[in-house]
């Protein structure tokens, strides 16, 4: 005579854990952007105490100098005539970097955005509170490499930022995902959608059926 056992067995694998969310980079962007925002602020007001316009102070000859300029333009000087539009596209810059670090998870993407938000804030500061203003203040330019455009911190930052940023899409690396993109990915993301959106439509047949 045997025993029947009744005691169920578990089964032998459990179902995996979900995946951690990606973990957000709001405060990288915010430290990069902040320190970029610090240090071109504060070489500003030394440049506007120290220097004086058309007074030249070399560091490396005649190459590399000092040289204190209000710029009414964009960065190196650009589109002087056009402070108005500039001001407003600073300012667009600065609120779409701020609508996209709510699905930030690339850390070089919240360094490029970071860099560009410092700089981008650097300069609005000028726009916003140095003469002749209302939205038209001329920015601080102070740092002159031969024949390039007169600079500030912010300048180089931005341009930096950019071309970060162009590299990182240029190679599959996107701001809302961890790592490089891989090929097939958009299409199975396509197809993900397609599925929600047909079981959706399942779902809203069966209840009408059953409505029926």
């Amino acid at each position: 005579m045997t025993e029947e056992t009744t005691d169920s067995t578990e089964p032998a694998t459990e179902a995996a854990p979900a995946p951690a969310a990606p973990r957000r980079r709001l405060g990288l962007l915010l430290s990069v952007a902040a320190v970029v925002l610090l240090v071109d602020v504060v070489t500003k007001v030394l440049a506007v105490r120290l220097l004086t316009p058309g007074q030249p102070v070399p560091i490396i000859g005649d190459t590399v100098t000092w040289t204190l300029v209000r710029n009414s333009g964009a960065a190196f000087s650009m589109a002087t005539s056009y402070t108005w539009v500039l001001t407003l596209i600073a300012s667009s810059v600065v609120l779409g970097i701020i609508w996209m670090s709510r699905r930030l998870v690339s850390p070089w993407w919240a360094v490029g955005l970071g860099m560009i938000l410092g700089g981008a804030l650097g300069n609005l500061v000028d726009r916003f509170f140095r003469a002749p203003g209302h939205l038209q203040g001329h920015v601080v330019d102070f740092l002159s490499i031969g024949w390039w455009p007169v600079f500030n911190v912010a300048d180089p930052a931005v341009v930096g930022g950019a071309i970060l940023l162009v590299t990182l899409s240029v190679f599959g690396f996107d701001f809302d995902t961890v790592g490089r993109r891989r090929a097939g990915d958009d299409a199975r993301r396509g197809d993900a959608k397609r599925d929600d959106a047909g079981r959706d439509d399942a779902g809203s047949d069966d209840a009408e059926e059953q409505r029926a």
